[in-house]
């Protein structure tokens, strides 16, 4: 018979504090790994840069550029791997002090970033230019020539000059001519119904926007500051992606598009001519 602890007792206790609390990231790994995702997969499903991807899932936000995109990259990768986003966001949020704090303008959404094409000066624009100068000079110094000639001409005739003073304007005369009213919010987003038009504007504050043509080709890359607007238009389709979509505002093919989207939201988006619905 032995005197002391039982084998049982003698093993070593579990660790359970791993178990008992796993964080974003280590949640976000374990889905992607159980739906039998790479990082790449993930990285090319979503558009998040692999480098973001692997610091999020190591609890690092610091590359996402602030709490804003953190929470749109969260919300981004959990669809991709099945999650539901919103456990994740509270506990992010729990974490790291409540709702996201405002991030500055220079750090553009850096997982979507695309730098700009760099053009040359536009040529073609500068002559179109330079010729309609020439022509409405050419025009207006023949006009003025022809008012003088017709006066020239009255004098050769004999036309004695009135010295009387000119009689006064009838009030139908002084009728102003009637001014185009402001054009509201459609008729500004209209479009013809060949093309495909979209007007985003940013009423609720700034927001990363991307727009591409039909080609892939970049029509807009960059920060859309508070009350700012921009208009794309392109023959079949515009493909968009909204960084805080909550502060976006769109018209399609001159029809305002009533959403529901939430702040620090990352939407992509595709419309084409026959829509207001999304493509």
């Amino acid at each position: 018979m032995s005197i002391g602890n039982s084998p049982e007792d003698e093993r070593p206790l579990q660790d359970v504090s791993e178990e008992a609390h796993t964080s974003v990231g280590r949640a976000l790994r374990q889905a992607r790994i159980a739906a039998g995702l790479t990082v790449d997969d993930v990285s090319s499903a979503t558009r998040v840069r692999m480098a973001i991807v692997h610091a999020i899932e190591a609890d690092d936000f610091a590359p996402c550029g602030g709490d804003v995109y953190a929470r749109g990259h969260i919300r981004t990768l959990a669809k991709a791997v099945d999650l539901d986003p919103a456990p994740l966001l509270e506990q992010y949020a729990a974490e790291h002090g409540g709702g996201p704090a405002p991030t500055p303008a220079a750090p553009l959404f850096e997982a979507e970033r695309i730098r700009p094409e760099r053009r040359g000066p536009n040529w073609t624009a500068a002559m179109v230019a330079a010729i309609v100068v020439v022509i409405g000079f050419v025009g207006f110094t023949a006009v003025k020539g022809g008012d003088d000639g017709g006066g020239k001409a009255q004098v050769a005739e004999g036309a004695t000059p009135s010295t009387s003073k000119p009689a006064s304007p009838t009030p139908r005369d002084t009728k102003p001519a009637d001014e185009k009213p402001e054009p509201s919010d459609s008729a500004i987003a209209a479009a013809p119904q060949d093309k495909v038009t979209v007007q985003v504007t940013a009423p609720g504050g700034q927001s990363w926007i991307s727009a591409k043509d039909h080609n892939g080709r970049m029509l807009f890359d960059g920060l859309l500051k508070k009350g700012d607007s921009k208009t794309f238009q392109d023959s079949s389709k515009i493909n968009l992606i909204l960084g805080d979509a909550g502060s976006i505002q769109l018209y399609v093919n001159g029809k305002k598009i009533e959403n529901d989207f939430q702040p620090g939201a990352v939407e992509r988006l595709t419309y084409t001519k026959g829509d207001p619905e999304v493509g």
